[in-house]
């Protein structure tokens, strides 16, 4: 009984998932449409399926919502350090 190496048939079969992204890629260049333009389309269809207007919308976000920005721990901690000294004894020594 062989111990390792490579199994017949193991392993995701070729071209398993890129079909489907080829696919919608080749149907917007025909329309003449970037990527975007394409999904934002689809968004916006009302013939077309929830799931998909759903999921072109979550696709496109990144690229026309720009992200919230938080503070990050480091910016937290300066803020922090740069009031630590108020309401104590060491306000009065750094006045001076």
């Amino acid at each position: 009984m062989p111990k390792g190496g490579p199994r017949p048939g193991a392993g995701r079969p070729k071209q398993s998932q890129a079909a489907p992204a080829k696919l919608i890629l080749t149907e917007a260049m025909l329309v003449g449409l970037s990527p975007l333009e394409y999904m934002l389309s689809v968004m916006r269809d009302p013939s077309a399926d929830a799931a998909r207007r759903d999921r072109m919308a979550q696709a496109a976000a990144p690229y026309v919502h720009a992200r919230a920005e938080a503070p990050g721990k480091k910016q937290q901690a300066e803020e922090l350090a740069a009031t630590a000294e108020r309401g104590t004894d060491w306000e009065r020594l750094l006045a001076n």
